[in-house]
């Protein structure tokens, strides 16, 4: 999810009766990002993923 949509995700996650619903957000946007720049937010997307399916950072 890129910053731009959490207003957006979390109102589809109450909606759906997931309010407490956590996710991953990396910076938008994405289409102009430089490889590096993807490289980056997909990393600190995975660190976040594995904390918040209960791992360690």
């Amino acid at each position: 999810m890129t910053d731009k949509f959490i207003s957006a995700a979390d109102l589809m996650a109450r909606v759906l009766g997931a309010g407490s619903y956590q996710y991953a957000v990396i910076e938008h946007p994405i289409s102009s990002a430089s490889a590096e720049g993807l490289t980056d937010r997909a990393e600190k997307a995975a660190v976040e993923t594995v904390r918040l399916l209960g791992g360690t950072d």
